[in-house]
């Protein structure tokens, strides 16, 4: 865990993102925070909620329900972690944003949520800019007619793109790709950058950077998702 007490450590991320976005030439207030608190105990949690963090990025459906269902108001949760078709409608009960549509069939399983349950988070579409097997998302060469299928197949209004990149790569050119894949569809929202790159990611165009480890300490092994 960090030394720093956790209004502390927000303020400094705050911060960082904040002089990234200026020497940048953009907004400050155009890049949102995304608090990774999955599998964080509350005992870290509360202090960085209490110092004012509001938005929550979660991996697990069933672990984000256990810790926010009675705690919603006044929050934002992501869902941040592979979605499985089964979990899609808890995850439109319970999510202000969906980060990881990467397929049709969890399209398809999303858009009966919606009709369902006549809520409608934000969507996100997952590109696994490394091509990496063990990952999730669409891949770079598919993402143009997947966005378009989401559109128009769907109906989804989508908000923007979303990567994590390879861990022993450069992150800049996947962050370049992603925005270059997003500004030829039209789309604003830039999910990227993590506690090692999220100044970089701010560079190449994020409007929200997904911090965990830097706030919280690090995490325990993460389970299998179910």
């Amino acid at each position: 865990m960090p030394d720093t007490e956790p209004a502390t450590r927000l303020k400094t991320i705050l911060a960082r993102i904040a002089a990234a976005a200026i020497a940048s030439g953009r907004d400050p207030a155009a890049v949102s925070l995304v608090a990774v608190s999955k599998q964080q105990p509350w005992s870290s949690i509360e202090p960085i909620l209490d110092a004012g963090q509001t938005c929550f990025g979660e991996n697990r459906v069933q672990e984000a329900a256990a810790r926010w269902a009675d705690r919603r108001q006044g929050l934002s949760l992501r869902l941040i972690g592979p979605l499985q078709t089964n979990k899609a409608a808890e995850a439109v009960a319970l999510f202000d944003v969906i980060e990881t549509l990467d397929r049709p069939k969890l399209a398809r399983a999303l858009a009966e949520a919606f009709s369902r349950s006549g809520r409608k988070p934000a969507l996100f579409i997952q590109v696994n800019t490394g091509e990496e097997p063990q990952k999730s998302g669409v891949r770079p060469s598919e993402a143009d007619a997947f966005i378009a299928a989401c559109r128009g197949e769907f109906g989804f209004t989508i908000e923007g793109l979303m990567c994590v990149p390879p861990q022993d790569e450069e992150p800049a050119p996947h962050f370049a790709l992603l925005a270059k894949i997003a500004r030829r569809n039209g789309l604003v929202g830039l999910s990227m950058g993590m506690s090692g790159d999220f100044e970089t990611a701010v560079r190449f165009g994020a409007t929200s950077v997904r911090v965990g480890s830097a706030l919280f300490g690090e995490r325990h092994k993460e389970p299998a998702p179910i």
